[in-house]
């Protein structure tokens, strides 16, 4: 049984291709510049050396067709036909409270998601795009959506709830949701194995930190709060977004630089974060090589950035009361040891002991690794993230009729003798 995971973005598709039986990946890739022009393919397959090939894809049906193209492909392909394809797992970055997990896609669920997309205007149309262009290109297998927000919709309700007028809630469903939710789970089950507890024994706070950035107090196995609200831009500093602001700013900004409610939601979401401090930069790689060269403004994010994190974790593990764990994932939490060390510094007090050390030489996308001391009360793991793997279970065991909601499914990842 050969899954198909796809993460269609605005202007991008990332795809993988899983081996059930032999629980291996057998390929990946990513289609970069949908919709904008110079668009290509970048195709990995274990083993072999990558193939790039560049190809116009003015929308999400043609990326689709070129993965399938590349995928089939005599010389650079992994399968001779689609038919090898069981079905289709879709990333749905917003499902509301309609949704509380994964689900087989039909006419109403479509329907369904089409309705909230006004809450992540920024990611639910490209998602819905390529489930109905992967629909099209596939028609005969079964198509699953997964949803970032899922997970997180056993926060209690005093957690996702704003202190805002309630019709607000009422009409428009204004409320905390929450993302990045298949990280998270997969992170945190992986972090109570490490532990040597079940799940509904452990306390953990996962820092999901990429271009995008969020943070979950996870109580029990359930996530109870997260930093990314109604949106993705609340919360923790971000690559281009602002995280945590004072809520008046945009209307003070919007009076004196005239500008528009869809303007100033562009600055706050793609002009702020890093890239706003820094002036150049989203990465933080390129951030760190700025403060070797003596850029203030690329040191003074990088503080701020710590300083949030650091906020977060001494918030959370107030709202948790006694804390196991804490988890840095995805590609800054899992290479950045400068910001994990900022972030973590002068924690004791609260039973984190940092073992340098170890931290600086945990820069790997591979292994699991705890970069505290021996005798360090509370724990602090870089665990690299698997969310394609969180899809493909939930495929399989939609399929096989064995799914419920995460917590009373056992993914194989919850298990001591998992392996990478």
């Amino acid at each position: 049984m050969d899954i198909l995971a796809l993460n269609c973005g605005s202007s991008s598709v990332k795809y993988q291709l899983y081996d059930w039986e032999k629980k291996e990946v057998i390929a990946r890739g990513l289609v970069e510049r949908v919709t904008i022009g110079d668009s290509y393919i970048v195709h990995e397959v274990p083993g072999r050396e990558t193939y790039r090939e560049e190809y116009e894809c003015p929308d999400h049906e043609v990326a689709i067709h070129l993965i399938i193209k590349v995928l089939t492909d005599t010389t650079y392909g992994v399968v001779k036909d689609m038919s090898k394809i069981s079905a289709v797992g879709h990333r749905v970055v917003h499902g509301g409270e309609k949704f509380t997990c994964s689900v087989m896609i039909d006419d109403a669920v479509l329907d369904a998601i089409k309705e909230v997309q006004h809450l992540a205007p920024l990611h639910n149309p490209p998602n819905i795009a390529g489930i109905e262009a992967a629909q099209a290109n596939l028609p005969d297998v079964p198509h699953i959506a997964i949803f970032d927000t899922a997970f997180h919709q056993t926060m209690p309700e005093h957690a996702y709830m704003y202190p805002l007028p309630y019709d607000w809630y009422e009409k428009y469903g204004v409320r905390r949701y929450g993302f990045h939710g298949t990280s998270h789970l997969y992170v945190s089950k992986r972090a109570s194995v490490l532990l040597g507890k079940a799940p509904k024994d452990c306390n953990i706070i996962t820092m999901h930190i990429g271009n995008g950035v969020s943070h979950s107090a996870i109580k029990g196995g359930i996530s109870v709060d997260t930093s990314m609200g109604l949106t993705p831009l609340e919360g923790a500093v971000m690559g281009t977004r602002c995280g945590d602001i004072d809520p008046a700013i945009p209307g003070f900004i919007m009076e004196r630089e005239d500008l528009t409610p869809k303007q100033i939601d562009s600055v706050l979401n793609k002009k702020s974060g890093v890239l706003g401090i820094t002036g150049h930069y989203t990465d933080r790689r390129d951030v760190l090589e700025g403060i070797e060269k003596g850029e203030e403004r690329c040191q003074l994010a990088l503080d701020i950035e710590a300083y949030r994190l650091k906020k977060y974790i001494g918030s959370y593990g107030a709202a948790l009361g006694r804390l196991d764990a804490v988890v840095f994932t995805a590609g800054v939490g899992e290479m950045g040891w400068k910001i994990r060390e900022a972030a973590l510094e002068n924690l004791e007090h609260i039973g984190i002991i940092l073992d340098k050390e170890k931290n600086r030489n945990t820069m790997t996308r591979k292994e699991e690794t705890c970069i505290t001391t021996p005798d360090s009360p509370v724990k602090v793991f870089v665990i690299p993230t698997d969310e394609e793997l969180v899809f493909t279970e939930d495929v399989v065991a939609i399929l096989e009729g064995t799914y419920t909601d995460h917590m009373n499914f056992t993914y194989s990842f919850a298990s001591s003798s998992y392996q990478r």
